[in-house]
């Protein structure tokens, strides 16, 4: 397995796993990632400001995510709770895993690779958002060490239910 900074010759990789991700969430119900969100657009932007990433294996793109230490300002307030702390800290967005590699812990790998970018920049948190009825998503954080913070609202006013981990 390797983790690292996505080039542009991963984008059809990355675009195929996110469109596996919004069918699921369609199919389940949860108003996450519909509307054309997230899109290629959106993963260029994130190749240019350096923040998306792929797992591999076998030099293929089995998972991805976006990891940010720029801040995020939907975090600035939270509702009905509070952050771990209030230093540096990482951000992950658009965590996905290729459905034929579900169930094997990739999630959990990227987010220990993750855990070790944050170790290598002197940074000791990493928050999440999701959303409400992503259940799948807040028991891998649980499963994790991610604890419930509470509520944030994204730029559209979107609720989400925010996690924090201290490394």
């Amino acid at each position: 397995m390797e983790f690292r900074r996505t080039v542009e010759a991963d984008i059809s990789s990355i675009m195929n796993i996110i469109k596996q991700a919004q069918t699921y969430f369609k199919e389940n119900g949860i108003d996450q990632w519909q509307n054309g969100y997230p899109n290629e657009e959106v993963i260029k932007n994130d190749i240019e400001n350096e923040h998306s990433h792929v797992l591999l294996k076998d030099n293929n793109v089995v998972g991805t995510a976006a990891i940010s230490f720029d801040g995020e300002k939907t975090y600035d307030n939270i509702h009905e709770g509070q952050w771990l702390s209030n230093d540096a800290f990482a951000v992950i967005h658009r965590i996905a895993v290729d459905n034929e590699y579900k169930g094997l812990g990739l999630s959990a790998i990227i987010i220990k690779a993750v855990e070790e970018l944050c170790i290598n920049k002197g940074v000791h948190s990493i928050k999440v958002d999701t959303h409400e009825e992503n259940l799948s998503m807040q028991r891998l954080l649980k499963k994790n060490g991610f604890q419930y913070c509470g509520i944030i609202y994204l730029e559209d006013k979107n609720k989400r239910v925010a996690f924090e981990k201290v490394i």
